[in-house]
């Protein structure tokens, strides 16, 4: 898990800070937003002091009619000790009170000219993607018409000179080797690739390559969803494949099932153009149209009309 700071929403956000710039370092550990505003009226019981504190218009407008002394005591049980930030919206004046206590306490007070939702919901989204559950996986992920595409399979079977072929055919490289995945969501994952290997393949013989280098910007991007994982196994003679493509397989990534397809390597069969048909034929299946069911439908009928017929 990535560390955030406050220092951060300051670069990420260009807020204006106010006061207390002694805790720009101060770490956040959730993404949760807490807005203030029972604690406006004094009630402080249950206040969530760990969170990023964001005052809207409703909030600073109740704390505005309160009389100084009131205002002296909100403003310094708000800012504590452990409070990462706080930030104000709409570009609304500041007291007096709030700032002296965000500077005595050391408490980052920051102002954004936007609309307390669109800044809550920003900054909801930049902490959940940070705090995001995290894992790598020994794998190659490409962007093939649009389908995240995540290719395992063990060392050496083929995994980046397939990656390779699909990027020569015009398709998007985003990691090989190791693909870091967070899950952003209850069923979203986003996998990009580690910093130091970013746009770079490795081809056994041929030694690192870089993919924007030689295909151009076009041909790769900085992450992408997985919504499908394909496979690659070295063939086994006495096994039985999947020949219809009735059976779904998935694969469990942290929290999520994503469906996978399992494809033998052996000599002579064109990895590259079966994935990317694979990738098409999964869009069609979300779309509604599904080639194996519709022939075991056909299969069912001529059987029922032989039966009939006899």
């Amino acid at each position: 898990m990535s560390k955030v700071r406050t220092e951060d929403l300051l670069e990420q956000f260009a807020l204006e800070l106010v006061a207390g710039e002694d805790g720009i370092h101060r770490e956040i550990h959730t993404s949760d937003i807490s807005r203030p505003g029972v604690e406006m009226t004094g009630y402080f019981k249950f206040y969530p002091k760990e969170r990023l504190q964001l005052l809207g218009k409703t909030e600073m407008s109740y704390f505005n009619e309160l009389g100084k002394e009131d205002r002296e005591d909100r403003a310094a049980k708000l800012c504590t000790d452990v409070t990462p930030g706080i930030v104000i919206t709409r570009g609304m004046d500041i007291p007096t009170e709030l700032r002296e206590a965000a500077r005595d306490a050391g408490v980052p007070l920051m102002l954004s000219p936007y609309k307390t939702t669109r800044v809550i919901s920003r900054l909801t989204n930049f902490l959940e993607t940070k705090f995001a559950p995290f894992t790598a996986i020994h794998g190659v992920l490409v962007d093939i018409y649009g389908i995240g595409v995540l290719i395992t399979g063990q060392s050496g079977v083929g995994k980046s000179e397939t990656a390779l072929e699909l990027v020569k055919r015009g398709h998007r490289l985003v990691a090989d080797d190791s693909v870091e995945i967070r899950q952003e969501d209850y069923d979203t994952l986003i996998g990009n690739s580690p910093p130091l290997i970013e746009h770079l393949l490795e081809i056994r013989g041929l030694g690192i390559i870089n993919v924007m280098t030689l295909f151009g910007a076009g041909a790769v991007r900085s992450y992408k969803r997985i919504t499908l994982v394909i496979n690659l196994e070295l063939w086994e003679k006495n096994k039985q494949y999947d020949r219809l493509g009735l059976e779904e397989e998935t694969m469990k990534i942290m929290d999520v099932d994503v469906p996978q397809a399992t494809i033998p390597v052996r000599p002579g069969r064109n990895l590259a153009v079966i994935i990317e048909v694979a990738a098409m034929n999964f869009r069609l299946k979300r779309m509604g149209v599904n080639a194996a069911e519709e022939f075991s439908e056909r299969l069912t009928k001529v059987i029922d009309q032989d039966q009939q017929n006899t």
